[in-house]
């Protein structure tokens, strides 16, 4: 097969992460994705950094740069015609990766750099001991490309009731999975452990994954001092551990490029495919809790158009931020989590979550396994916001027979259908517990009720309520299906 000069092409991977940092010499996020870049550049077999095009960075959160793509490509020393950075979400990494291949193919670029990292974890220690961070800075008026599309994805009611939080709404998918496959609260908590016990098997196994530590099941879903319960039923080891100073970066051009800069052909693995798709915008006129349709539709469509199905995929990352995540991907998807491999990296918890940028690494860590795998096929699913915005990748050593392509299958998505919600005032009365959670604060004591319910003309109605006896009685066995009483302020009440 002759190969087209402009097929995009992964030559070169890297990561990086910094548990040695200092207040004395706190490292900030330029210098972690400065060192993911020079690690990606060796990966490749270069001296250093290319003369890139594009140098592309994820939007961060740890410090207030301007333009942290601008001050990357100056600490490393080359000076791109574009500098950019993307939209927040975890669909972020493989968002750019899809959209820079589309760009190489066109004939845009030829060379990009794609970097993401956080250091969340120094700037807490340097919050909470009141030390004044001196990182950089960009120039106001040099303002970076800005990828991806941004909108609100809280609905004003939901803002109004204080539901926004990942930390909130990821319990409520958990309760509406749990009750859709018949598991009891007990034989559930079991299932999530033995998940989560795996994943932590992964991270033992990486590296560059943050912690290293197997746990086993019963460490993850007993409920201790170090392991406190969060967002029922959700302890801290099933949350996303954004408490980490780490960077990944990629080196992504043509293959006339690759050739050009002598990258060995044992280093290149071809993005085959892409996908990006969002859900409903908002959580409250989302269908059900324990469906993802977007993600069914995203990712057929990314292995369509890789010529492969779910079964001729050997390596897989499913984005991992809590368990009702993996769940929802890997169902979507037709992914046994159960029973297949599906993260290479040990996910969010174990790994890593440093905000938007995770698939980087996720992508990094993909790559490197298809290098030993050649032939086979890897699957990368990135996700963002409150299980709203989706990214699919697929990967080979092999290339393309007809050249990278790329899917956005919004327009099916959008007439699916969308529930109304209720307002309090119409909601009133008696109703049947669809999904809900139970915050905790760090006391361990019960803080906040968060039901949804569905009325009999098929909107949805948000109920909450701070009542100890109404959190206390909602931490013990099943409350799917039960009755509550909703005030006209949305307030719950047990009957």
């Amino acid at each position: 097969m002759t190969l087209d000069p402009r097929t995009p092409v992964i030559v070169g991977v890297g990561q990086f992460l910094d548990r040695e940092s200092s207040l004395a010499r706190p490292v900030d996020a330029l210098e972690l994705m400065e060192q993911a870049v020079l690690a990606a550049a060796g990966d490749a077999g270069l001296d250093g950094p290319p003369a890139a095009d594009s140098v592309r960075v994820v939007g961060l959160l740890s410090w207030r740069y301007g333009n942290p793509s601008r001050l990357l490509a100056d600490r490393l020393g080359i000076d791109p015609a574009e500098v950019a950075v993307t939209t927040w979400g975890g669909n972020s990494p493989q968002m750019l990766v899809n959209r820079t291949s589309l760009d190489i193919l066109a004939g845009h670029l030829d060379v990009a750099v794609l970097a993401g990292g956080e250091a969340w974890r120094t700037r807490m220690r340097a919050r909470r001991e009141g030390v004044e961070l001196d990182w950089p800075r960009a120039d106001p008026a040099d303002e970076p490309t800005v990828i991806g599309n941004d909108f609100t994805m809280s609905l004003q009611e939901e803002i109004d009731r204080g539901i926004v939080m990942p930390v909130q709404v990821y319990p409520m998918f958990e309760s509406a999975i749990r009750a859709a496959a018949g598991r009891t609260v007990d034989d559930h908590r079991r299932h999530l452990g033995h998940l989560y016990a795996g994943l932590s098997e992964v991270a033992a196994g990486n590296p560059h994954a943050w912690s290293r530590e197997a746990r086993t099941a019963e460490e993850i879903t007993t409920v201790t001092d170090s392991n406190r319960m969060i967002g029922l039923p959700y302890p801290k080891l099933m949350n996303s551990n954004n408490d980490v100073d780490m960077a990944a970066a990629v080196i992504l051009c043509s293959v006339e490029a690759a050739r050009r800069l002598g990258v060995p052909e044992d280093r290149w693995v071809f993005p085959l495919s892409g996908a990006d798709c969002q859900e409903h915008n908002f959580v409250s006129h989302r269908d059900s809790f324990h469906r993802t349709p977007a993600i069914e539709i995203g990712g057929a469509a990314a292995l369509e158009l890789a010529g492969v199905g779910i079964d001729d995929v050997s390596v897989i990352d499913l984005y991992s931020c809590f368990p009702s995540a993996v769940q929802l991907g890997g169902q979507s998807l037709g992914v046994d989590v159960t029973a297949r491999q599906w993260s290479r990296t040990g996910g969010l918890t174990f790994a890593g979550g440093p905000w938007n940028n995770y698939v980087m690494h996720a992508i990094a860590t993909v790559v490197q396994d298809l290098r030993e795998r050649p032939g086979e096929h890897g699957l990368v699913w990135a996700n963002g916001g409150l299980a709203t915005k989706h990214s699919f990748g697929v990967y080979a050593t092999t290339p393309p027979e007809h050249g990278f392509r790329h899917a956005a299958p919004q327009a099916e998505i959008d007439a699916l259908p969308r529930r109304g919600l209720a307002a309090s005032d119409e909601a009133a009365g008696t109703a049947t517990v669809e999904s809900y959670t139970v915050m905790f604060g760090r006391d361990g004591e019960p803080e906040q009720a968060i039901t949804s319910s569905i009325l009999d003309d098929g909107r949805r109605a948000w109920g909450t309520s701070a009542d100890v006896d109404v959190t206390t009685a909602m931490t013990d066995g099943e409350w799917v299906g039960r009755e509550i009483v909703l005030d006209e302020a949305g307030t719950i009440h047990l009957p």
